[in-house]
């Protein structure tokens, strides 16, 4: 038996999100179904993170178990073959039997893009927030590194999450500007549920006067959901990278 890791990336606009559910189409759903067409074989497949219906995914990383005797490095072309132009697997390589594609994980990162031009951009639709007013990215990048390090991210956390422990590190958090497109980055140890979007949404409410900046630390030393901004939409989150 093989544990193979796959690599692979997909736009979830059609999705909702990574996890098999019962009536939706999800994109584990849609790679068991291709492995299945592949190799005969019905394979529970290990993502490296949930994601929400509508977020995208530049890496993202599963591995599973297989008795297949196609060569790692061919199972990219072959499963692609059966997969939708919105998903492509671009690596896949055999990895230790305890590999675990969530648990193992060291280190991940998120971007956010935020259109911010005056009319909607139609090649940014459903893959970037329209934000049509002012936002200055060199003042929010001042402001954002008060996430740096080590907090209890509790009021950066959706409400129905039902995780105990919600203390994590961020290593980096940062804003750039290419033209009208504004990235918002962040990376850390692990992220909790909404917890990305929360935080663009708070800097956003920042940016928009809904916020008063000083008060950021005590909304986080506060770990109160209410008190901190809104939920930033699905579809201008990706999943950037995963470091093991």
């Amino acid at each position: 038996m093989r544990n193979l890791l796959l690599e692979l990336r997909y736009d979830g606009s059609d999705f909702h999100g990574w996890q098999i559910q019962k009536d939706d189409i999800t994109v584990q759903q849609i790679m068991t179904e291709a492995f299945l067409k592949v190799t005969g074989e019905k394979v529970n497949i290990t993502g490296c993170s949930r994601t929400d219906t509508g977020v995208h995914a530049n890496m993202y990383c599963c591995n599973l178990h297989s008795e297949s005797e196609i060569p790692a490095s061919n199972f990219p072309n072959a499963l692609n073959f059966y997969l939708p132009p919105t998903i492509s697997v671009y690596g896949c390589k055999e990895v230790d039997d305890s590999f675990h594609a969530r648990f193992d994980a060291k280190e991940k990162e998120y971007i956010y893009l935020i259109y911010n031009g005056k009319y909607r951009n139609p090649f940014y639709e459903k893959r970037a927030l329209l934000y049509s007013y002012k936002l200055d990215e060199k003042y929010l990048n001042e402001i954002v590194q008060i996430f740096k390090g080590k907090h209890d991210f509790s009021a950066f956390c959706n409400a129905g999450s039902d995780v105990e422990d919600k203390t994590r590190t961020i290593y980096d958090i940062s804003l750039e500007r290419e033209n009208e497109l504004v990235k918002v980055k962040i990376r850390g140890d692990g992220f909790l549920y909404n917890m990305v979007r929360i935080i663009v949404g708070t800097l956003l409410d920042i940016s928009n006067g809904k916020i008063d900046p000083s008060s950021l630390i005590d909304i986080i030393e506060s770990k109160d959901r209410n008190k901190a901004g809104v939920t930033a939409p699905a579809h201008g989150l990706y999943l950037n990278k995963v470091i093991y």
